[in-house]
């Protein structure tokens, strides 16, 4: 027998406990320490990549952004290469000498509009290359690097200054709206008389001077995300050119505008909307994303990939009409990096013979290749993670990519871009792994399970650190909203912060979701909330029957589309001993009236509210309050336009008061729908607190006095 061999694993094993030992659950408050990556950008030559770094400033209660560089190599952690607080959208030049970004200053300690910057990659001063009123985004170098274009909603009259003292030059507060869209959650309300348009400025920059910007569009539509011809002699962008959109099916065509001024021409149109786009190598092609109008209207079109020549006129090819997953599109969770952008849309290979997108299959999210002559597609990356963002560089050959996990926030991989089937993808940075390697996070467990109708659904189950079997444990249903979106293998806080209190965690796919066909989605058109109601009471059946649960310390929560159904829910069975129902919808009937999106197109209900009242009745929790007895906590924010609190939260609160049942509603002001994914700092942590103080209450016995009438 080795005896010194055995000493030396007997240390080992001690080493490994006392590190294991020394690990902590993950708090709430960690989400102050989180580091996140966003919209990373690699060199032309592929040796270096920029990104945007996103950090909670915990004094100012603020997110602060700034630019890092890393070599791709990754023998060299992240260099800081500007000081932020607030600077994002970097763009190489296309020598890879300068880089553009855009920066807001501080004014009245809060960001004024941010304005594009230019500085040298070497290092040195950064220098500001616009000052337009309304600030300038999106900037894109001209092929040669002597111009950007950018977007602005800049008018003409934002530069004149009138006295404080001149009330007759004073503009009225008053709005006069004649528009059915005239707020929209985040923005406030919509002057409809601004309209974002595309600008050019040259980047050489006149000594001591911002230089002057030229506009090529104006006029009543908004023109984005501009990109520029390969011969640089023009610009396309994506518009709809409908006064009043909102009254048809949904219509975004592919434009341009000659650089030197001239008429607007229309170069590719589908029946549907056109979204990101890149031009082939060769200037010829152009590939965009793009979701078609069926008839008749369905609640959820499958995005598709297409090529047009980029001649003027081309008829669009669908490259996905056989390929049954969503396309450009991601995963449900409360960690993409918040205020800050992610890059991406399509990437063509250097020699135009195929594309290379992100799709989301089955809850992962990952790049496939898609050949331009016959729309085959392939796997690039492979993995139960999500891609978030990615770029490439000008030959093509070297990839950069941000991707989030389960355990993992998100991080810079690189893959080699000429690859055509399941990419290796080499890490290059660790941004969090200081904070985590103090932390015991759980691992979700995939599951699938038969529903009522024989329907396979997919889940996964977060069980706390030091799971043991034999135990019986609370368990929480979460359920996302959209209702088109997926859950999947990306980061969520909010799940592992519940698993770190000692509560199971299901999170599932009910019908509804994407990521699982076009068929799947769409089946709860007409049924919502309804037989996705019964895929999630199929789920919590299958957890309790692995016999670990305590089936009397089940509760439920979700937000927005997971809202509605955590109202339906306790209206339909009193199974759940508490819930928490955030950013939600209990009266769909008045909901069609107060959201900041128009409902006019049956894609959720046949017809408007009073022209078939019992069917938004019949589909309203508010309809069968009478039949609760869950004990519910209500989520909301004050400055939510999306799911208004007077038609959710709020109707909720004052009928269960009514009948003297136990309910709280928790308000955060200023807040809108996105509190849970970009809301201010405080209040996240916050939140986070009140959802599981109210499951501890209920599900564990820990009495809290601030959910005690005084």
């Amino acid at each position: 027998m080795n005896v010194g061999r055995i000493t030396c694993l007997l240390l080992l094993s001690i080493l490994c406990s006392v590190a294991h030992a020394e690990k902590r659950p993950i708090r709430e408050t960690d989400l102050l320490a989180f580091r996140w990556i966003a919209d990373p950008q690699i060199s032309p030559d592929g040796s270096r990549a920029v990104f945007v770094r996103v950090v909670v400033n915990g004094q100012k209660d603020r997110y602060e952004t700034s630019l890092y560089m890393v070599r791709t190599d990754g023998k060299s952690a992240p260099q800081p290469f500007t000081s932020g607080p607030f600077d994002a959208a970097p763009r190489w030049s296309p020598d890879g000498k300068s880089l553009a970004f855009v920066r807001a200053t501080i004014k009245d300690d809060k960001p004024a509009p941010g304005q594009i910057y230019l500085m040298s990659t070497s290092g040195g001063e950064a220098r500001a290359l616009t000052s337009v009123a309304r600030g300038a985004s999106t900037p894109v170098w001209s092929p040669d690097g002597s111009r950007i274009a950018f977007t602005s909603s800049t008018l003409p009259d934002d530069s004149v200054q009138s006295s404080p003292n001149d009330s007759a030059n004073k503009k009225s507060d008053v709005r006069v709206i004649t528009r059915a869209i005239y707020r929209f959650n985040g923005a406030g309300y919509v002057d409809s008389e601004r309209h974002d348009h595309i600008f050019v400025v040259g980047t050489a920059l006149p000594a001591g001077a911002t230089a002057k910007a030229r506009q090529l569009t104006s006029g009543t539509f908004d023109e984005g995300n501009p990109n520029w011809s390969r011969d640089g002699k023009q610009i396309y962008f994506t518009s709809t050119r409908v006064l009043e959109p909102y009254y048809a099916p949904d219509d975004v065509d592919l434009y341009a505008v000659p650089v030197e001024g001239g008429n607007i021409i229309t170069v590719a149109s589908i029946d549907g909307t056109i979204g990101d786009f890149a031009v082939s190598p060769d200037g010829k092609q152009i590939a965009f994303t793009g979701t078609t109008n069926e008839h008749p209207v369905r609640s959820y079109d499958q995005p598709d990939v297409f090529v047009a020549g980029a001649a003027p006129g081309s008829t669009p090819r669908n490259l996905t009409a056989g390929y049954d997953f969503d396309v450009n599109d991601g995963v449900s969770s409360d960690q993409h990096a918040p205020r800050a952008g992610n890059g991406g849309g399509i990437v063509w290979s250097r020699d135009g013979k195929s594309l290379l997108v992100t799709s989301t299959v089955h809850g992962n999210g990952n790049l496939v290749r898609i050949r331009i002559s016959d729309g085959r597609v392939d796997p690039f990356t492979t993995g139960d993670h999500e891609v978030m963002s990615y770029n490439a560089s000008a030959d093509g050959a070297t990839m950069v990519t941000s991707i989030s996990s389960p355990v993992n926030i998100g991080d810079l991989f690189i893959a080699d871009g000429r690859k055509s089937t399941n990419t290796p993808l080499r890490p290059i940075t660790h941004i969090n792994d200081e904070l985590f390697a103090a932390l015991d996070i759980s691992t979700p467990e995939e599951i699938w399970y038969d529903s009522f109708d024989g329907r396979k659904i997919q889940g996964w189950i977060l069980k706390p650190p030091g799971f043991n079997p034999s135990q019986k444990y609370p368990l929480i249903l979460e359920i996302h909203g959209g209702p088109h979106l997926p859950y999947g293998n990306s980061f969520t806080h909010e799940f592992l912060w519940m698993a770190a209190k000692g509560y199971v965690v299901l999170y599932t796919n009910p019908r509804g979701s994407t990521s699982y066909g076009q068929d799947f989605g769409n089946l709860i058109q007409f049924k919502y909330p309804g037989d996705d109601y019964k895929d999630l009471m199929a789920g919590v059946d299958a957890v309790i029957a692995r016999g670990y649960i305590d089936d009397k310390r089940l509760g439920v929560t979700g937000g927005s589309g997971g809202g509605i159904l955590t109202n339906w829910i306790i209206t339909q069975t009193p199974r759940f001993a508490a819930a928490v129902s955030q950013r939600s919808i209990a009266d769909w009937y008045g909901f069609w009236f107060t959201t900041d999106f128009w409902l006019s197109q049956p894609q959720w209900f046949h017809a408007a509210p009073w022209e078939d009242p019992a069917d938004f009745a019949a589909r309203s929790p508010i309809t069968h309050i009478a039949s609760v007895t869950t004990p519910l906590m209500l989520v909301e924010g004050d400055a939510d336009m999306r799911t208004p609190p007077a038609d959710g939260g709020e109707v909720m609160f004052r009928a269960l008061k009514y009948m003297k049942k136990p309910v709280v509603m928790v308000r955060f002001p200023g807040e809108t729908h996105e509190l849970s994914r970009s809301g201010g700092p405080r209040h996240r942590v916050e939140r986070l607190q009140h959802i599981v103080g109210w499951f501890d209450q209920y599900l564990q016995g820990v009495k809290s006095d601030a959910y005690v009438v005084k």
